[in-house]
């Protein structure tokens, strides 16, 4: 009789994925069997990427991990984890503010979904003040990202941006 698959996802809009968020997608790949990146929808969020885009940009960053998968979801994040079956929703946060607001959605999905219990991670401490809406203003500006995302999320971005800008 073969185990169960601990499977888990890592949800988030990733518009783009950061350093802070493959750290997080690391931390996973080690804990479980199948980690599912999801890029999902934040409806009070405006999106620079496409969720075509995101999606794209976040396969070139995490390609390297062997049992991590990419997908993409419109719908509510505890029903993308009861039909994939998942143990365990990976979310990271920055500081209290990031940390409260993981708190309420972990209460909000464990009442609709408690067969997936939330992980919440502290970012590294050098990863503290990147966010994806500070590399947003970055990209439009031009500057410099390796400091936020990886080389192949760089990559995707601006193979999207001349079409974009």
């Amino acid at each position: 009789m073969s185990e169960k698959k601990r499977i888990a996802i890592v949800p988030g809009s990733f518009d783009p994925i950061t350093n802070g968020h493959v750290a997080l997608v690391a931390q996973a790949a080690q804990r479980y069997d199948t980690v599912y990146l999801a890029v999902m929808i934040n409806r009070a969020k405006q999106y620079l990427f496409t969720m075509e885009q995101r999606k794209q940009i976040a396969h070139a960053a995490v390609r390297h991990f062997s049992n991590v998968e990419v997908i993409a979801s419109d719908g509510m994040l505890w029903e993308l984890a009861r039909s994939l079956g998942a143990c365990a929703i990976v979310k990271g946060y920055r500081n209290e503010k990031d940390l409260a607001y993981e708190q309420e959605m972990e209460a909000y999905n464990r009442a609709r979904y408690p067969e997936a219990e939330t992980i919440l991670l502290p970012s590294d401490t050098n990863l503290r003040e990147v966010s994806s809406t500070v590399v947003r203003a970055k990209i439009l500006a031009r500057e410099d990202l390796h400091a936020y995302l990886p080389a192949e999320a760089i990559d995707e971005i601006y193979k999207i941006l001349p079409r974009q800008i």
